[in-house]
């Protein structure tokens, strides 16, 4: 495919440029940008008229050299100034002109360019897109909506685990029972070869514990009982999701070596307690704090099966593919935005420790499925102009505060310090779209019916039982240097 842009405005003169683009993925493409030799010295020029007039050169006064001798002792720093110019310019102009919707930035290696003496500027660049498909009926569908009610039983479960966290910690010579804290070390062996080792660790006894690639089902029936000293062995099932087919599924052997049990005194909850935990002025209103936080994750876990039904029924008529490498490329991004949401739903760290490793455990199609999801949702979003204003921010960031009893500035400095805010608006839009499509959609309620231990039995880890590393997220670009195939480099044209 091969496109010219036209003028766009007589404020800025735009580049003329031509463009190619090739598909050779659902959601990836590959654009080759030519700039002819022409645009190139206008931009050299214009360059040039802006730094003769202030440029120092030894021998003369201020802005009185003459442009020759400027051009010559200053050619490296312009070209290379005119040559980010051409780049940003340039992908701007490509951007609003194609037909695509970019979800990334453009790949390419900046240093590896080089604008040529003569002949045209060329460079070419890969970009993840949006997948194409028609948007499915979304209006009048038929959905049934889980309604928790929140009791005063589960409030003072809750208000235990809170304090819990900070309850004082004894070593004894007692046998282990469940919600004791064990200081463990692991050693995770198959067929006599240690796969990994795990150091000191602080454990809270559990029925299960999960890692970020596996899960030791028996922990509580094999640890309860256990005393300082013991160790016990037991076994480790590995997630189906990890990428090692012949682990996929198997079981190997742990070892866990108990350093200490400690038993735990849940403080009391006095008024100088109630105002070290976040100057609440009576237990009446930390029990309010608590309740607020249950609901919200109760409106978090309603959400989630509301959107899984929307989306369930949306899918059914919006078919496209998803490569396998966007999938592992956004998986730690969508892990991100999800740990994100879960703290502004209220949940503490240690069930967010929870999701994480079960996400981990089956990477691939959690981030598959959470990516057609939000495909789906922000076409539509586009198509109702739905998105999030400066309000969503605020609230946003004010819950997320909240819940971590840090000053909202605080909090949002380090969303932008750490390019989250992009995240953040993509979970306000996806949100107000699943309320739109609920709003506009035939509901039934229907009361949720709680299970003993819902939400306890298991407590997460961050450890690698596999001892896997990170692997770098960007693919590697097609052309070393990023020049189109058949483009002579400047030192090709010398020789």
């Amino acid at each position: 495919m091969s496109t010219s842009t036209e003028p766009q405005s007589a404020e800025k003169q735009p580049i003329q440029l031509e463009v190619q683009v090739e598909s050779p993925q659902a959601c990836l493409r590959e654009v080759i940008v030519t700039i002819p030799q022409s645009e190139v010295q206008r931009y050299l020029k214009e360059a040039y008229d802006e730094l003769v007039p202030e440029a120092q050169v030894p021998g003369f006064r201020s802005g009185r050299a003459p442009r020759k001798l400027v051009e010559k002792q200053f050619k490296d720093r312009v070209t290379d100034q005119v040559k980010g110019s051409l780049l940003m310019d340039s992908l701007g102009q490509v951007t609003d002109s194609q037909d695509f919707s970019a979800i990334g930035e453009p790949d390419f290696d900046y240093n590896s360019i080089n604008i040529p003496d003569t002949g045209d500027f060329k460079y070419q660049f890969q970009i993840e897109v949006r997948p194409n498909f028609d948007t499915p009926t979304w209006k009048g569908v038929d959905l049934n909506k889980p309604v928790e009610e929140i009791t005063d039983e589960d409030v003072q479960e809750a208000l235990d685990r809170v304090l819990a966290k900070y309850a004082s910690l004894e070593a004894t010579d007692e046998p282990a029972a469940v919600g004791d804290k064990l200081l463990l070390t692991a050693k995770f062996e198959r067929d006599g070869k240690v796969l990994s080792e795990m150091e000191e660790e602080n454990v809270t006894l559990e029925g299960r514990l999960s890692f970020s690639d596996g899960v030791c089902e028996g922990f509580g029936e094999l640890m309860t009982g256990a005393k300082e000293g013991d160790t016990k062995t037991g076994k480790v099932t590995i997630a189906d999701g990890v990428d090692d087919e012949e682990m996929k599924g198997t079981d190997i052997d742990v070892v866990f070596h108990i350093v200490e049990v400690m038993k735990r005194e849940n403080p009391e909850l006095t008024p100088a307690f109630l105002e070290e935990l976040g100057d609440f002025e009576s237990e009446e209103e930390l029990r309010d704090f608590v309740r607020d936080s249950l609901t919200r994750q109760a409106d978090y876990r309603t959400q989630q099966e509301l959107r899984k039904a929307v989306v369930s029924l949306l899918a059914e008529s919006a078919s496209f593919e998803l490569p396998e490498s966007l999938v592992k490329r956004q998986t730690m991004r969508e892990l991100e935005r999800k740990v994100l949401e879960l703290r502004r739903s209220g949940f503490d760290e240690d069930s967010i420790r929870g999701f994480v490793n079960a996400s981990k455990q089956n990477a691939q199609a959690t981030t598959e499925a959470a990516l057609r999801e939000h495909f789906i949702l922000e076409q539509i979003a586009e198509e109702e102009s739905v998105d999030a204003d400066d309000s969503d921010y605020d609230a946003e960031i004010a819950l997320i505060a909240q819940q971590s009893d840090t000053p909202e500035r605080r909090v949002r400095a380090r969303l932008e310090k750490q390019g989250q805010m992009d995240a953040l608006r993509n979970q306000i839009v996806e949100r107000k779209v699943i309320e739109m499509i609920v709003e506009s959609a035939n509901v039934t309620e229907e009361p949720v019916e709680k299970k003993a231990g819902d939400e306890a039995g298991e407590f997460a880890v961050y450890h690698s039982v596999l001892d896997t590393k990170e692997t770098d997220a960007i693919p590697e670009a097609k052309y070393e240097d990023n020049t189109p195939a058949g483009a002579e480099t400047d030192a090709e044209k010398k020789d």
